[in-house]
């Protein structure tokens, strides 16, 4: 649940793949890639 909310703040431009914490980036790399937005899952911010 916290994976979508923070997947849903990075395809609303509002955070970066790369503010998102270690231990949820696996899964919300999971959720982007499930929602068709794998090019937002990088380190740059």
């Amino acid at each position: 649940m916290i994976a979508m909310l923070w997947a849903q703040q990075i395809i609303l431009e509002k955070k970066t793949y790369a503010q998102v914490p270690r231990l949820l980036k696996d899964k919300v790399k999971e959720v982007l890639i499930d929602s068709g937005m794998e090019e937002l899952v990088t380190e740059e911010q």
